[in-house]
């Protein structure tokens, strides 16, 4: 068990680079073969939407068969096939279809790396933190490090071939990984799907979960802008990114084996409080340099989110829904909440003003906040009631 836990995350580390690679320069390839920042921003739009589809999809199907390993090399595959009509064919319509394809492949997959990273983490008494803190590795390095290595190449027209090179890697790793199956051995059929989708605590969990990352997936989609707006170089942009994964490693290295003395709904909702002073932090500073070092706030922000929010997901599941309920926590956090705060960020930024958005970002960040630690307390007084 501690090959495979060691396998897992070198699959982390080398999947996470892919993203690395693509996620900071694709919109600037895209730009260099003349498309209008409007058609790069649909393009880019596409993963979000996809997300709500996809990933329900495919984890509905690793669950019903038993088979994470094979389903994920199936998306991988085809990811990077897709990926050869991204960058191989040229038209706006035909980037449009690959793109779709190659989103609705790969965003699918991140929901059941984690479901198999928290299964082999669990057997071998080890922390999903210490899995996925790799994987932030990854991508941190890659985001530093892609930039001089398609300068050394030639510049962008090079992204294709090391984005490539990059991908067999992570094959390479998932081919010595052993399958892991739940060990709860029920068939999952769609009435087991159905009943998830009626569990109130559930579902109620994941519209908390996408009033709180509305703000943050805002973040992602403009704080490029807002650093450019007041004047921050590309190189800020890169090192902003950066530094939000590297910041991430500790937190996700050393929490996990604390996450047990907490609920996860009032640590939810103290992360909803840091996350309000973070983006009133955001509102109120003009100076891109120090935003970007405030970047290094994800470390106590998403990084707590993320990982208390996977396992929260676990003790609401069933064992045998597990990848379904991850990929549909995903599907809020990457597709629903990405739509939302890309589309209504971007359209607050160009009414307002980038501080007004981060300062409206705030203010949904404290209703967020209330929410959790409200129903935390709700909750824990039903179970123990005042007499």
């Amino acid at each position: 068990m501690k090959s495979q836990l060691l396998k897992l995350r070198g699959l982390n580390l080398t999947y996470y680079a892919t993203t690395g690679v693509l996620n900071p320069f694709l919109p600037l390839y895209l730009g260099e073969r003349g498309y209008s920042s409007s058609q790069i921003g649909l393009l880019m739009m596409i993963g979000p939407f996809v997300t709500i589809f996809a990933q329900p999809l495919w984890g509905y199907i690793s669950d019903r068969y038993q088979a994470l390993k094979l389903i994920l090399l199936s998306l991988w595959a085809m990811t990077v096939m897709s990926s050869f009509g991204v960058f191989g064919l040229s038209g706006y319509v035909s980037a449009f279809i690959f793109m779709l394809l190659l989103y609705f492949f790969m965003l699918s997959s991140s929901p059941l790396l984690d479901s198999l990273s928290l299964r082999v983490a669990d057997r071998a008494g080890a922390s999903y933190g210490s899995v996925r803190m790799w994987g932030s590795a990854g991508y941190m390095l890659m985001a530093i490090s892609s930039g001089f290595v398609l300068q050394a190449l030639g510049g962008l027209k090079s992204l294709p071939y090391l984005y490539w090179l990059i991908w067999l890697f992570p094959l390479a790793v998932l081919f010595m990984v052993r399958d892991e199956r739940s060990e709860s051995g029920n068939v999952v059929s769609m009435a087991d799907f159905a009943r998830l989708l009626k569990n109130r605590q559930f579902v109620w969990f994941l519209f908390l979960v996408f009033l709180l990352m509305l703000p943050h997936r805002m973040n992602d989609s403009l704080l490029a802008l807002h650093l450019k707006d007041l004047g921050g170089s590309d190189m800020l942009v890169g090192w902003a990114w950066a530094l939000a994964a590297g910041s991430e490693i500790p937190t996700f290295a050393l929490f996990g084996r604390y996450l047990s003395r907490f609920h996860e709904l009032a640590l939810l909702g103290v992360v909803a409080i840091l996350y309000t002073v973070r983006w009133l932090l955001f509102g109120l500073i003009d100076d891109p340099l120090l935003l970007t070092v405030l970047q290094a706030s994800h470390c106590v922000t998403f990084a707590l989110f993320w990982i208390t929010s996977v396992q929260y997901v676990v003790r609401l599941v069933p064992g045998h829904l597990q990848s379904t309920g991850q990929s549909l926590l995903s599907m809020v956090f990457l597709g629903l909440a990405g739509i939302g705060g890309g589309y209504g960020g971007g359209f607050v930024k160009d009414w307002l003003g980038g501080s007004s958005m981060y300062l409206i970002g705030a203010g949904l960040a404290a209703v967020a906040a209330a929410l959790l630690l409200g129903t935390h307390a709700y909750r824990r007084n039903r179970k123990h009631p005042v007499l």
